[in-house]
């Protein structure tokens, strides 16, 4: 498993928007892969931001 299909894992778990520092936390990955493999999905329109800097699977 890639960390683009963890983040989105962890975003379906919760069930709530999140922001990168807690996808991190609650998926043990770091935040520089993190926020790299956000902004794939962002690129690739999987994610959405109903609140700024918080983030739900599209």
């Amino acid at each position: 498993m890639d960390v683009a299909e963890k983040v989105l894992e962890v975003m379906r778990t919760e069930g709530q928007p999140l922001n990168a520092g807690k996808i991190a936390e609650l998926g043990g990955l770091d935040r520089k892969d993190v926020d790299k493999a956000m902004t794939k999905l962002k690129k690739e329109e999987k994610i959405v931001s109903p609140i700024r800097c918080y983030w739900i699977p599209a």
